[in-house]
């Protein structure tokens, strides 16, 4: 099955539009993310959707963060990509008549809800702040500034 790594990047797009002074076009959270600009526009939308970010059209327009980093949890976003399967895993035959069956699916069903219940209690403790001041954390770590992230050409500097 194949992986969902929507949530880790969106983060990572969140973190650039925090330290972007102009909006993100699609093309450079595109080029950013190694997708395209289309992809890029569908899963922000959502993000909009949860007032996470917000967009403005034409010259000069793109994305932009919609409240402080300190707003969002990790749980919002996670919300605003369609809380997406956590597993792989799933129940057998819902309409089964098998009492067999029914036991073994509401056991893995009760496993599953209470996997799912962890995971987005454990998001829900983690703001985007604190992802942002790991990051610090880690550039002070390497003794790299903290404070200059502009865009040119293509990449951040």
């Amino acid at each position: 099955m194949r992986q969902d790594n929507r949530l880790p990047r969106v983060l990572h797009a969140l973190l650039h539009l925090n330290e972007m002074t102009n909006p993100a076009t699609s093309d450079q959270l595109a080029g950013m993310l190694n997708t395209n600009a289309a992809v890029v526009r569908r899963t922000m939308s959502g993000l909009r959707e949860q007032g996470l970010v917000t967009s403005m059209k034409g010259h000069g327009g793109g994305w932009f963060l919609a409240k402080p980093l300190s707003e969002i949890t990790l749980a919002d976003v996670y919300e605003a990509l369609g809380a997406p399967r956590l597993f792989a895993l799933g129940c057998g035959d819902d309409t089964s008549s098998c009492l067999m069956e029914q036991a073994a699916n509401s056991a893995t069903a009760k496993a599953l809800q209470a996997a799912s219940d962890t995971f987005i209690a454990s998001l829900s403790t983690v703001t985007m702040a604190d992802i942002a001041k790991d990051f610090e954390a880690k550039m002070l770590e390497l003794g790299l500034p903290t404070n200059d992230f502009s865009y040119q050409s293509g990449k951040y500097k």
